[in-house]
């Protein structure tokens, strides 16, 4: 059989997309490595060290280190991606923008349009805060004042501009989600530098070779765990009653099912705890008061009531963000016009009702694992003595790379079953995560 990356790259179609993408891939990294006008990037480095812990330091992961080497891509991709967000959670309050959401193509351009326009402002802003943050730190502006304010809102609101329109170029002419690849490529830069700092550690026998082997095993498992789980799901069995449709056509009765994933809130929930948990943190690093000085201390990195809080919030934030990206109301809904039941149960609301339930049920574990693959790998990781890859193979990152490498290659496998080539996977089941038949 004919190896199926070789064979990607035989299809003329397939091999545009997939060489405009790495193109865009690379355009965006060097980007992220130019530095913005009037900064010191020496007096940054020192002091770059503090964001660690911080809210600033979670920013900087997500934009591949441009943050804390302010560089022109230094708000990366995160302002559109907020602005997203944004919008995924009013559409629960407001019903005009639920209805934009069901509109079809032309409420998607629309809402597209008004997520871009946020995305800007969101820019705007971000970028004055940061020439603020900027000027505070000693030695790293050259000329501070309203002069260096402008440029830095000029420059960096170019920058996200460019990298949102990098990611919508890619999701329409190359391979994959453009804003999930470039929050990926953004992650997995640090990995070769982690790396050499962990194979130094080794060498100088801060690291045994022994506590480093078992690390890549439980990381091996880590990842395997959430690949699982990430396309886990609960099956709704659904029925389709034959159908006479006219002129002598009869649709025969059919039998398929509803898939529920166990972990349908992503990775939001983790966003969400991190963002809370360390703001004590954050504010103490920008205040001398006392009073923050000891909240932070207690909800330090590594305590006890870090952990815990963190844990709560994450289980929290899945049952939240799950009611707000899931309505069963609208599936049951769907299901009822198109003439689909569950066995056993009554359309309409009364199957609403009884998704809701399996939903409830079938998040829970799916939260707790969350929790604990935003904590575990952390704290094994700390105490084997290379808490530098905490950052990238903790539990963010690891569901952040999981899910985007999972769609990519589901794209990919399309692109080759399409042109009746073998796919990636010949003996395992490769589904559309989050595609639902009836929906």
């Amino acid at each position: 059989m004919a190896n199926p990356v070789v064979t990607l790259f035989r299809i003329p179609e397939v091999k545009s997309k997939i060489v405009f993408t790495l193109v865009c891939l690379v355009i965006y990294r060097l980007g992220a490595h130019i530095a913005a006008p009037g900064i010191d990037v020496e007096a940054l480095r020192a002091y770059a060290g503090q964001l660690q812990g911080t809210v600033f330091g979670i920013y900087d992961m997500f934009v591949g280190g441009g943050l804390s080497k302010a560089t022109v891509f230094a708000l990366g991709i995160m302002p559109y991606i907020s602005a997203s967000i944004m919008f995924q959670l009013l559409a629960a309050v407001f019903p005009k923008i639920e209805k934009m959401q069901k509109e079809g193509e032309d409420g998607r351009k629309k809402l597209t349009q008004y997520t871009r326009y946020a995305a800007v402002s969101l820019a705007i802003v971000q970028a004055i805060g940061y020439s603020k943050f900027l000027e505070g730190i000693p030695g790293a502006v050259a000329r501070p004042g309203l002069g260096f304010t402008v440029l830095m809102v000029l420059t960096l609101t170019t920058g996200a501009v460019f990298i949102m329109w990098l990611g919508e170029q890619i999701t329409e002419r190359g391979i994959g989600n453009g804003m999930s690849l470039l929050i990926f490529f953004s992650i997995i830069e640090a990995l070769p530098t982690a790396l050499i700092e962990t194979a130094r550690l080794v060498r100088l026998g801060e690291v045994s070779v022994m506590a480093l082997v078992l690390m890549l095993g439980i990381m091996v498992l880590v990842i395997a765990a959430t690949v699982a789980v990430t396309m886990a799901a609960r099956k709704i069995p659904v029925q389709i009653p034959r159908k006479v449709m006219g002129k002598g056509r009869i649709r025969e009765g059919q039998k398929s099912f509803v898939p529920l994933r166990i972990n349908s809130a992503g990775v939001m929930p983790i966003i969400f705890a991190q963002s809370i948990v360390i703001v004590p943190s954050t504010l103490s690093t920008f205040s001398d008061s006392r009073f923050l000085a000891e909240v932070s201390r207690v909800f330090q990195y590594g305590t006890v009531w870090y952990y815990a809080t963190f844990a709560l919030l994450v289980i929290f934030f899945t049952y939240f963000y799950t009611a707000i990206v899931f309505n069963p109301v609208d599936l049951a809904e769907n299901l009822k016009k198109q003439g689909a039941f569950v066995p056993g149960v009554k359309p309409g609301a009364r199957t609403a009702e009884y998704i809701d339930r399996v939903l409830t049920r079938i998040t829970l574990p799916g939260s707790i694992f969350l929790a604990a693959i935003a904590i575990v790998p952390g704290i094994i990781l700390d105490r084997v003595g290379v808490a530098i890859l905490g950052g990238i193979l903790g539990g963010t990152g690891v569901l952040i790379m999981v899910g985007v490498a999972l769609d990519t290659v589901q794209q990919l496998q399309q692109h080759l079953l399409l042109r009746r080539y073998d796919g990636f996977m010949k003996r395992g089941r490769v589904k559309l995560r989050g595609r639902q038949p009836y929906m």
